[in-house]
């Protein structure tokens, strides 16, 4: 039998945060049915994390779908885009952890054949969603194009079959790209790396402030557990996260994890949380959210 993590101490650093009042409660996780969140919630599955006795309960949905969930508060916990967050920051604070960064890769950009920047700016280029990060990080680079939202797994088959000429693929589209004759004109990670110095920040977890502190607090410590020990049974996790490859095989759901629960999953570090300020700060800048961004982390 495994041993489980130990708890972490937090805290909500904002005056909107409920009273605290310490409840057991059923806590819905939504998180996408990908091989990078399943690993991280793998444990969840199991008798391995304390839960502090309130209940979990997963559920799936596209992170487009999480994005439009957390915008009706309807979740206590959820897998969100970043660059959704300030849609929905008076309902939700940022957890410190689970995170989906990546350093010098990230969403890419694909066709069927070589495009120059000025090429790509005058295609229509199909999107997995406008309150997604890679749609705010292809914004940073292009300013102004032409854009259609589709399912991010029909994304790949719409540009294959020339219905489009350009798609902003995200998951494992950008591992598989090439199975469908595609080229990649524009990693947005490796663009905001060499912009930036910094590791592109996509997906956050968040947790809803009318929990209460205490059993926010919970929620934080036992989802930390759950990644801890995802990490320290890396093979098992594994397993269970390739029920949710869609197709691919163990490498590719292996590299995909690799890329995407790392260090900056387990804490987001200083780094981490300079990356998300960043890109929040530019996005704001940009005009992208309704109101000024209130950075708020469970701590």
């Amino acid at each position: 039998m495994h041993g489980v993590c130990g708890a972490i101490g937090c805290r909500v650093d904002s005056a909107t945060a409920g009273a605290s009042v310490r409840a057991l409660v059923r806590i819905r996780v939504g998180h996408s049915p990908d091989p990078d969140d399943a690993f991280m919630y793998w444990a969840l599955t199991t008798e391995l994390v304390d839960t502090r006795g309130h209940e979990f309960e997963q559920v799936l949905g596209d992170i487009q779908t999480l994005n439009q969930w957390a915008r009706a508060g309807r979740l206590e916990v959820t897998a969100l885009s970043l660059a959704a967050y300030p849609f929905v920051q008076e309902d939700y604070a940022l957890l410190p952890h689970g995170a989906s960064i990546g350093s010098g890769y990230g969403p890419i950009v694909v066709a069927r054949r070589e495009l120059s920047r000025a090429e790509l700016v005058e295609q229509e280029i199909v999107v997995p969603g406008a309150m997604t990060t890679a749609f705010l990080a292809l914004r940073l680079v292009l300013d102004d194009f032409r854009c259609r939202e589709l399912p991010f797994d029909e994304i790949p088959e719409e540009v294959a079959s020339g219905r489009a000429e350009a798609g902003l693929l995200i998951h494992e589209g950008q591992l598989t790209f090439e199975d469908y004759g595609l080229v990649k004109i524009l990693d947005l990670g490796e663009w905001w790396l060499l912009e930036t110095g910094l590791p592109l920040p996509l997906g956050v977890n968040v947790v809803r402030r009318d929990l209460g502190d205490d059993v926010v607090c919970d929620v934080s410590a036992v989802l930390h557990d759950a990644i801890q020990c995802g990490l320290d049974n890396r093979a098992e996790a594994l397993e269970y996260a390739l029920e949710f490859g869609r197709g691919i095989d163990a490498a590719v759901a292996d590299r995909f994890v690799s890329m995407y629960v790392n260090e900056l999953t387990r804490d987001y570090g200083d780094e981490g949380r300079k990356a998300v300020t960043e890109l929040l700060r530019r996005g704001e800048a940009l005009g992208a959210f309704p109101e000024p961004v209130r950075i708020d982390w469970v701590r």
